[in-house]
Order: C-alpha cells, then sequence, then structure tokens
C-alpha cells in the first residue's frame, strides 16, 4: 500500500511567480528519489498565492530520506518565498 503526501505552501507577497518556479524546480528531484510513485504540483485555482504538491511514495521512511538528502543551501535560499510554514501531511489510500 502506497502513501500519498500532501503539501500546501502559501507565497509571499509578490512572491507567488518565484515560489511556484522553486516548487516547480523540485519535482524532478522529488520524482526521482527512490520510493516516489509520482510527483504533482497544483496551483490553487482562486487564490494564486497557493499551491499544493501531491506525492505518493511506497512507504514515509522514502519520503522522509529524500527530504534529508535534499541540498540545504537550496532549501534556505528559497525561505524568503514563503508567506507561510509550508504544511504537509501523510495520508493512506484504500
Amino acid at each position: 500500500m502506497s502513501i500519498v503526501r500532501v503539501n500546501e505552501f502559501t507565497a509571499a507577497a509578490e512572491k507567488s511567480s518565484e515560489l511556484y518556479t522553486f516548487l516547480q524546480t523540485l519535482i524532478p528531484y522529488i520524482s526521482s528519489a527512490k520510493g516516489c510513485i509520482s510527483c504533482e504540483l497544483l496551483k490553487h485555482n482562486e487564490h494564486r498565492d497557493q499551491f499544493m504538491m501531491i506525492e505518493r511514495w511506497d512507504e514515509i521512511e522514502s519520503h522522509q530520506l529524500a527530504i534529508t538528502d535534499y541540498p540545504q543551501d537550496k532549501m534556505q535560499a528559497a525561505m524568503s518565498l514563503f508567506g507561510a510554514a509550508p504544511k504537509g501531511t501523510y495520508y493512506k489510500e484504500g
């Protein structure tokens, strides 16, 4: 049984385009991580500063390992793009 990770992001004022671009750069990294089944980035229909990333993983541990392997300097450089702390939750299918 796979795990679904739902991540919610809110851009800082006037940073929605930059945050979306940054999130797009994460997709190849996430998609190529061991245990990743799929990764999709969505824009909110009405609120242009809100985004959601839906990831499917073989298990929670694979997602957690991928996070620890992501270059921290790139993540720190992007922190000014966030208007609120990112939120993420795991869901089980079925």
